[in-house]
């Protein structure tokens, strides 16, 4: 008894967790979080909602970063309430397809005779009367096998329909929704992202990590080098593309794998993908002095002068003077202004300059490639849900018809049914009686 009565309340919470309007409350649900993921800025420092979402002087006040990081707003898509309500949703889907769909589909398998002539009230439904002399269920059912139809025949009775796939249609799109949902789970809790700014030349581990999984692993099997970083122009001098020659080498040093990425292009490497994202200026080496040579290597600031972007540093001369070499252009000149903003002089690289009486000259002007390093285990699976929904929705277009049909004295009953496309069902029957009458007078 106690047995039967847990059994009861099981059934029960599946039958709730199947019904149509608790998925779209909690569909909708979904998508309210994932506008409220795109209004408010995902992982980004303690600073910036501190900034941006202050306690006082705020719009809805309520609304200020220590709510957004009570709530886990700034990383919403990996909290636990998220992810619980997509669970919740992909359980009511497979609930519905086991208890409502699955049994309806075997249902429509089965044959369904009529035991009356009454013309049945359906639907969509198609109802006519064939009175005629040596009406035949053999020639009927030629007729229907001929279109395509699934035939029973019992007696003086005969069921017939055509197009079930469409019927399989609302359970692919389940199935779909369902494995999509994993997919995008398992990217969550396995997936990382990195975000790495490059020198060109360097080798570098992959470290800088913006978000990750709570079980993601990184991988130290192997290491990366910028071998080189060009960029190709336009024929108006805008910048067309940005290339990185990149290359992974293992722990011993030995080439695995080495490719010229670019933006659209990136290097795929087991389940490792690397994008070009961005690219700058890093730094000038410079000569000082032609006898007692010194190499110095400075940083470069980037700025807008006159929304015009470059880079630039300050070069100390003496005690009381400094100038700043500014690069606007890696074609270009370097321009070098002095403390009022003069151009004093302009020099390519490897061009000898006096400031002060001091041999200055630039030895190199060193790039930096910005890559993106991303780990995603859950895209396939995501792209098979997608496949599969993009198959379910050309599936759902097959219309699913069924007929009855009833031979008594002569006499034949025809009914029919389709749950779409019913000028094309009628174009169908028209077609079966064609077939019928003539097969019937060549038989007589």
């Amino acid at each position: 008894m106690k047995l039967l009565r847990i059994k009861n309340i099981l059934w029960k919470s599946i039958k709730s967790l199947a019904n149509l309007n608790f998925a779209i409350f909690t569909l909708l649900l979904i998508s309210f979080f994932i506008m409220l993921g795109s209004i408010i800025e995902q992982d980004q420092s303690i600073n910036y909602y501190q900034n941006y979402y202050p306690i006082d002087n705020n719009i809805l006040s309520f609304i200020n970063w220590k709510f957004i990081l009570y709530l886990g707003l700034d990383h919403l898509y990996q909290t636990w309430w998220f992810i619980t309500v997509l669970s919740i949703f992909a359980f009511s889907l497979t609930a519905c397809t086991f208890s409502i769909q699955l049994p309806s589909l075997k249902n429509a398998r089965r044959w369904k005779f009529f035991y009356n002539n009454k013309k049945k009230k359906l639907d969509n439904q198609l109802h006519n009367s064939f009175c005629q002399t040596n009406n035949s269920s053999v020639n009927m059912i030629y007729s229907l096998v001929y279109y395509n139809f699934y035939v029973f025949h019992k007696k003086y009775h005969i069921y017939a329909y055509k197009g079930l796939i469409g019927r399989i249609a609302p359970i692919f799109v389940h199935l779909s929704i369902i494995i999509t949902l994993f997919g995008s789970i398992c990217s969550l809790f396995l997936g990382y992202t990195a975000q790495e700014m490059i020198v060109s030349g360097e080798l570098f581990h992959i470290k800088n990590i913006v978000h990750s999984g709570f079980y993601s692993n990184l991988n130290t099997s192997f290491v990366c080098k910028i071998d080189d970083f060009f960029i190709d122009y336009n024929k108006d001098q805008s910048i067309k593309q940005f290339f990185s020659k990149l290359s992974l080498l293992n722990n011993r040093g030995e080439l695995i794998i080495q490719k010229i990425i670019s933006v659209n292009s990136p290097l795929k490497f087991k389940s490792f993908t690397f994008y070009q994202t961005d690219w700058n200026i890093n730094s000038l080496r410079l000569q000082i002095g032609s006898i007692n040579k010194q190499i110095i290597q400075k940083n470069l600031i980037p700025i807008k002068i006159n929304n015009k972007p470059c880079w630039l540093f300050k070069l100390p001369i003496d005690i009381n003077r400094q100038v700043f070499i500014v690069i606007f252009d890696i074609r270009d000149k370097v321009f070098i202004f002095d403390i009022n903003g003069s151009i004093i002089n302009s020099i390519v690289v490897n061009e000898p300059l006096y400031l002060n009486h001091t041999f200055i000259c630039i030895q190199n002007i060193m790039l930096e490639t910005g890559l993106q390093i991303k780990i995603d285990p859950g895209v396939q699976i995501i792209y098979l849900g997608f496949f599969i929904l993009m198959l379910s929705t050309i599936m759902s277009y097959i219309s699913y018809s069924q007929i009855w049909i009833c031979i008594i004295s002569n006499v034949l009953n025809f009914s029919g049914s389709t749950n779409r496309a019913i000028f094309f069902f009628e174009e169908d029957i028209a077609k079966i009686n064609t077939i019928y009458r003539n097969y019937t007078f060549l038989n007589s």
